[in-house]
């Protein structure tokens, strides 16, 4: 946890004039070429810098306005549309070096795509960690793509489509128009327990209004300030929890918590999936998901920890370097909002996996609840090993964390 480590949380800006970056990813065939496609056709993409991987697989031909140089093109909408030339690196550095000379037109935000296959931990590391990029870029937030109609099919058989959705900001539904009702219902109650805090966004041949999509970031570019209830959204998770402790919902159990805590097996839930499944045969066009219990979503843990009393910052870096270091990749995403006994003021941390945005002191309290929240995205790495973890390196060995 190198970028936390060391830093006081006292001496860090509440707000940032760095362009925000979203990263767009999803798994092969999940709409987001079709998605890509309408968003630069968008007028309200104007003043967006779009850097896709070629030109070739979004159609662009009929939609350009001028060409601006051999990997940029300038859209009809005022998207500013550009291919990675080298690396992602050179890239960036190369449009915010034409940005600043005129010789592009000037832009607000930019998006990324990720390929099909794409981790986008390695994008969000590179935003991160190189000093001028960080210099010049902030990561907004995370938009992954998935399939209506294929998409429980994808989260049972790659985990690269499931870990996707367990970092993302924002989820968007694509081919909701061919997919049924019920099957989309179903999805959208595993990605909810994949990921509590991302909001679910429908779009049906990729037309969807892109404010939904950005400012997903701590910063509010409406009120000009933080705002922590909608970047945190910790309330989701201790709903997702309740659900999968009391058996809600879809029956998902242990998705907020470790499978062994109950002492059961996990065979054949699912029952809103097999409505028709004595009565179907194998061409009937509904999806039946057994709940195998290897199935890739099944080892993601997502749960909030409230602490009530002042946290060290030093313990608190301290437990967050040894979970990184216990948790590995496994460790997806954390969120948290902290009191710590240094400041009268709360600080916010953010990471992905390995890598942690600067801590953030805010100017207030965004109300009177001044309690430690954490959320945490994992993969089998449960609550009921990073709770005792936490206890034992910011309290001491025995001591509660509440």
């Amino acid at each position: 946890m190198q970028i936390l480590s060391g830093e006081s949380p006292l001496s860090a800006p509440a707000a940032s004039p760095r362009l925000p970056v979203s990263v767009l990813t999803g798994f092969l065939g999940s709409g987001k070429t079709t998605l890509l496609q309408a968003l630069l056709h968008n007028p309200a993409m104007a003043r967006t810098a779009v850097v896709i991987n070629e030109f070739g697989e979004v159609g662009l031909d009929h939609l350009l306005v001028a060409k601006a140089s051999e990997n940029m093109v300038l859209m009809d909408s005022g998207c500013l549309c550009c291919t990675i030339r080298g690396d992602l690196v050179d890239t960036l550095r190369d449009l915010f070096l034409k940005r600043v000379k005129g010789e592009i037109p000037d832009f607000d935000r930019v998006v990324v795509e990720t390929t099909g296959l794409a981790d986008p931990a390695p994008i969000i590391h590179t935003l991160m960690s190189d000093p001028l990029l960080a210099a010049r870029f902030r990561l907004d937030g995370v938009i992954a793509t998935v399939d209506a109609a294929h998409g429980s099919l994808q989260l049972d058989r790659q985990p690269e489509s499931v870990k996707q959705a367990a970092v993302a900001d924002r989820i968007v539904l694509t081919k909701t128009d061919v997919a049924t009702p019920a099957a989309t219902v179903a999805l959208m109650q595993r990605l909810a327990a994949i990921n509590p805090a991302a909001p679910v966004i429908p779009a049906a041949h990729g037309q969807i209004d892109p404010a939904k999509l950005f400012d997903a970031g701590l910063y509010n570019p409406e009120t000009k300030s933080p705002d922590v209830a909608r970047w945190l959204r910790e309330e989701a998770y201790r709903d997702q929890q309740a659900k999968a402790e009391h058996g809600h919902g879809d029956h998902d159990h242990g998705h907020g918590h470790d499978h062994d805590e109950h002492g059961h097996d996990h065979h054949d839930h699912g029952h809103d999936d097999h409505e028709h499944g004595e009565h179907c045969g194998a061409d009937c066009g509904h999806e039946h998901h057994h709940h195998d219990a290897n199935r890739h979503d099944d080892h993601i843990r997502a749960f909030c920890m409230v602490i009530d009393r002042p946290v060290p910052w030093n313990g608190f870096v301290d437990f967050m370097e040894a979970l990184i270091a216990q948790a590995s990749d496994n460790l997806l995403r954390v969120k948290g909002l902290l009191n710590v006994q240094e400041s009268e003021l709360p600080v916010v941390v953010h990471g992905v996996q390995h890598m942690f945005h600067p801590p953030v002191r805010l100017e207030d309290w965004p109300s009177d609840d001044h309690r430690t929240k954490l959320v945490f995205i994992t993969r089998d790495v449960g609550q009921a090993v990073i709770e005792p973890l936490f206890n034992g390196l910011v309290w001491g060995e025995g001591k509660p964390a509440a």
